[in-house]
């Protein structure tokens, strides 16, 4: 037998704990030094939303990889002053403040907005540009709709978790608006061109920039409210963010931030007069005023604010989840039936749709109806949902019934024929009613997934349960509360269908022979 040389058991223990060591040392290094470098080395990480688009931070079209924008070049120019050099972290623009908080970059800037509520829970940097809330109409309704007053009982459309949307849910009451709230700033105007809104309100550069793109719009030029763009960082960063402040006021006296602002065609008079009064006074004034009255309070005053708005969204969760099942129940009984007893054109027809509806995503069947369908028949955004996820569901509820159906003994359904019973009375009084009893604990599943995945209608402007609490956390900083109180929600309504579900099934399982 082959002698196998070992290594003595106290060497081993110290080989092995030095090689512990250095993959401990290897994985804090890979982990730890992107955040390192973020604070305190040669590299200042900021965030941005890329989807935000020009001109704040876009994808270059020649060379994807490669990000531009105004916000970039300014986070170039804070990074240059520092002495390091800027690494982009693409994040969504409601995330900032968030990622910012878990040390996933140093300071973010994708026209981040200074609001009383951000500057209670983050630091800010001085602004570096002031913007207006604008409204853009419809040109045919220049004349009609020139302020808020005018869009009484209309539907204006923004951005969610901004201070447009605040603007808009704080004048609701007072002048009976409407506020619709968007995922992105695109989808806003195409609404408004095809009527599904009667106005939208958003900042003066994304105003600019859609009435480009959509034409038959134009902005009415009185601003409704002036705000500011800043950097934010976390709690605790002072030392840096001063240093950031200072670098940002000097680029302003050299004129970096006109050149960059000119370049992305951004510049006006009414900047050229913030960074006049920003210079005079040193840099923080413009930022110390609120922009509109901030409520306080602890937790409990944070869920009396947020509590009804929750319970509302909850209702429009439960009526949707309960009209898209009923017609997913419908739909998938007749597609069921028509696979089992209809003719070969039929079922090819009924095979394909099936394969459509569970082979392609349902938000992309969402958008369709809502949007693709828009030329021909305009969907309010509460049915277009509705009817989206009843069509989704009633794929996979035929394949349920078609089983069931098939499930049903060949020998009952013979015996049904020699007693003379038509194809119609065996599938009403013998197969369908055994059928039934296979399908209905599936089909209780089925109804607590949808009632989960209805938070996809969020991006029809449906303010459902997720939706609502997503804006909570963007309002709030923080996404425990907020997340805490919607999975409670969801929990309320989801386990009695669960433990529905689990009585079915135990009742009417099958007895074993």
């Amino acid at each position: 037998m082959p002698q196998v040389s070992r290594i003595p058991r106290g060497r081993a223990a110290w080989l092995t704990a030095a090689l512990a060591l250095a993959l401990l040392g290897t994985g804090i290094w890979f982990v730890e030094t992107p955040h390192a470098a973020a604070g305190t080395g040669v590299v200042l990480r900021w965030g941005g939303d890329p989807e935000g688009g020009a001109p704040f931070v876009e994808a270059d079209p020649d060379h994807p990889s490669v990000m531009r924008g105004f916000d970039v070049e300014i986070a170039g120019a804070i990074a240059s002053g520092l002495g390091r050099q800027a690494e982009f972290v693409p994040v969504s623009w409601d995330s900032i403040d968030q990622s910012v908080r878990r040390g996933d970059f140093t300071i973010g800037m994708s026209g981040v907005e200074d609001t009383p509520a951000r500057r209670r829970r983050m630091l800010e940097t001085i602004p570096y540009y002031e913007f207006a809330e604008v409204l853009t109409v419809r040109a045919a309704d220049r004349d009609r709709f020139r302020t808020l007053a005018d869009l009484r009982g209309r539907r204006v459309g923004t951005l969610g978790a901004t201070m447009a949307y605040t603007l808009l849910t704080n004048r609701a009451s007072a002048d009976d608006i409407t506020p619709v709230s968007y995922d992105d700033d695109v989808h806003p105007y195409q609404d408004l061109l095809s009527g599904r809104l009667d106005a939208v309100v958003l900042d003066n550069i994304i105003a600019a920039r859609s009435m480009r793109q959509v034409p038959g719009l134009i902005t009415q030029p009185q601003p409704l409210e002036i705000g500011h763009y800043v950097g934010v960082l976390a709690p605790g960063s002072d030392a840096l963010r001063d240093q950031i402040d200072a670098v940002l006021l000097a680029r302003m006296r050299d004129g970096t931030v006109q050149r960059i602002l000119t370049r992305w065609g951004v510049w006006d008079q009414r900047q050229a007069r913030f960074e006049a009064g920003l210079l005079e006074a040193g840099g923080r004034a413009p930022s110390d005023a609120p922009l509109s009255p901030s409520a306080g309070g602890g937790v409990l005053a944070t869920l009396a604010r947020y509590l009804p708005a929750l319970l509302e969204a909850a209702v429009v969760t439960v009526l949707i989840s309960c009209g898209s099942m009923a017609l997913a129940v419908a739909l998938g009984a007749l597609i069921a039936a028509g696979r089992i007893y209809g003719g070969r054109a039929v079922r090819s027809v009924l095979i394909g749709y099936v394969e459509l509806m569970r082979g392609t995503p349902v938000l992309l069947q969402l958008f369709v109806i809502y949007y693709g369908f828009a030329a021909f028949i305009r969907l309010p955004a509460f049915w277009a949902s509705l009817i989206g996820l009843g069509l989704n569901y009633a794929a996979y509820e035929s394949e349920i019934y078609r089983g069931a159906l098939e499930a049903v003994p060949r020998g009952q359904l013979e015996a049904a024929r020699t007693l003379g019973l038509s194809e119609a009375k065996v599938l009403r009084l013998v197969r369908g009613p055994q059928a039934f009893r296979l399908a209905l604990p599936p089909m209780t599943n089925d109804f607590v997934s949808l009632l989960k995945d209805s938070s996809l209608v969020s991006v029809l402007t449906v303010v459902e349960l997720t939706k609502q609490a997503q804006i909570f956390a963007a309002n709030s900083g923080s996404w425990l509360l907020p997340g805490a109180l919607c999975g409670a929600f969801y929990l309320m309504l989801s386990l009695p269908l669960a433990h529905l579900a689990r009585r079915l099934e135990l009742r009417w399982k099958a007895p074993s022979v």
